[in-house]
């Protein structure tokens, strides 16, 4: 059973089976086609048999037919084959001449409804070809019958029938068996591809397939197979680093509000002093619960379990609503926080996610933009969509960053250093918002002049 399973054997025997199928319809049409050609043969030497003896035959003065040429018995006794008779009856059923090697008896009286028509009459010592004709000679009417034997020509049918059956069956045992190599040597490629594979663990991700040629079907395979594998080696590294700063992420705050505690039950305190300590362990209880709620929203993003409440949002509106929000922020690093729209633009999509979105954004180009600067959130439809646009007068983030900027806890470094409040997941969670929307963020940025973060959500 577990050899029918295997597609080599499968293939060898499917492939079997149709050049089996090929060989038995080759063989019918050869078989059959002597067959035939045999048949059409016998008719025309009993046609021939029967006007030769009609060309032969005298009727005398009484009325008789005779063979006056005595050469005629001698050419159709020494015919080729063998086995010819013909015969000259009356109208009354009686034979009047017979020349051969067929004893009469054995034919017997010629069937007058079977007349003009050859036909195959089985004997004792084999079958014949008999064709019988009413003729006319000197006023007076016979029925003259040829016989030919079916023997020989049989014989040569049957003969051709077993060599073509032994043909057959050799170039199927030799095609089979060339078919079974032919697969092997195939699909010996890919069991060295899956031997490869089962090598291929968690840990060992870094391995790909041998390159070797296996043709064109094996090689695709192949290198999906890899670019798969490229895949998940990428996916585990992001898994890994993920987890290795959510962890350094979760720990810092924890271990802050540890050592406040700690610090502060060591001795007695002030109450200026207590109230400071709690107002420290806040802070830090605030900044690990926003982590917390943004590792839960890119949790549920991932697991695409994230439900969206559609509904018609105007971005303009929604825009001016974040900038008024968070103008205390800006006013605080004395910077320039303005919104510009150019009339309602308005989406299908999820209000909440949306300004939760905005809000990064716009709270990302606060903490990183120096003082004194100025951030322009713009609003305007496009071909491609709606689109907003986060423009600072930052730092810039540099090239070798920009690519990365939107992975979990990555900061990069200068201007988006760890000395900012943020937890690194802010644009994290604006790119899942944007692919939910079935949109996408991205990135202008230059060094010292400052960065364009753009929105597109799809109209």
């Amino acid at each position: 059973m577990i050899g029918l399973r295997s597609l080599r054997t499968r293939i060898t025997i499917w492939g079997g089976l149709i050049v089996a199928l090929c060989l038995a319809a080759y063989s019918f049409a050869i078989g059959h086609s002597y067959a035939a050609h045999v048949n059409a043969e016998l008719d025309r030497s009993v046609h021939e048999d029967l006007e030769l003896a009609e060309r032969s035959i005298h009727v005398d003065g009484a009325g008789l037919p005779t063979w006056p040429n005595s050469s005629f018995w001698r050419e159709v006794k020494e015919e080729e084959g063998g086995g010819h008779a013909i015969e000259v009856w009356s109208e009354e059923g009686k034979r009047l001449l017979t020349v051969g090697t067929i004893d009469p008896v054995e034919l017997g009286a010629p069937d007058q409804t079977a007349l003009g028509r050859a036909r195959t009459v089985d004997l004792p010592t084999g079958p014949f070809r008999v064709l019988g004709e009413r003729v006319k000679l000197s006023g007076s009417s016979f029925v003259v019958r040829a016989a030919v034997s079916e023997v020989a020509a049989r014989r040569e049918v049957t003969s051709l029938w077993r060599e073509v059956a032994a043909l057959s069956l050799a170039v199927f045992a030799l095609g089979g068996l060339g078919g079974f190599f032919l697969v092997r040597r195939s699909l010996g490629p890919l069991a060295r591809m899956a031997q490869h594979a089962r090598r291929i663990t968690a840990e060992r991700l870094d391995e790909r397939l041998s390159p070797e040629d296996a043709g064109l079907e094996l090689n695709q395979m192949r290198d999906a197979f890899n670019e798969t594998l490229a895949r998940l080696e990428r996916s585990f590294g992001e898994l890994r680093t993920f987890t290795a700063n959510a962890s350094h992420e979760l720990r810092t705050p924890l271990t802050v509000v540890r050592s406040v505690g700690e610090v502060g039950l060591s001795q007695p305190r002030s109450p200026e002093e207590y109230r400071e300590a709690i107002g420290t362990m806040l802070e830090e209880a605030d900044k690990l619960s926003r982590l917390l709620n943004g590792l839960l929203a890119l949790a549920r993003a991932d697991a695409g379990g994230v439900k969206l409440r559609m509904e018609r949002v105007d971005l303009s509106a929604l825009a001016s609503e974040v900038v008024e929000d968070l103008a205390v922020l800006a006013e605080e690093r004395e910077q320039g926080l303005e919104a510009h729209a150019n009339g309602s633009v308005a989406v299908t999509g999820d209000r909440v996610a949306l300004r939760q979105a905005l809000r990064n954004l716009v709270d990302n180009a606060i903490r990183y933009a120096p003082v004194r600067t100025r951030i322009q959130v713009r609003v305007e439809k496009q071909e491609r969509g709606a689109v907003v646009e986060v423009r600072d007068e930052g730092p810039g983030i540099p090239l070798e960053h920009r690519d990365r900027i939107f992975e979990r806890f990555f900061r990069g470094d200068g201007g988006r250093s760890r000395q900012t409040e943020g937890v690194g997941l802010g644009l994290s969670i604006v790119k899942a918002i944007a692919e939910a929307h079935e949109g996408r963020i991205e990135l202008d940025s230059q060094e010292g002049v400052g960065s364009t973060f753009r929105l597109i959500i799809p109209s």
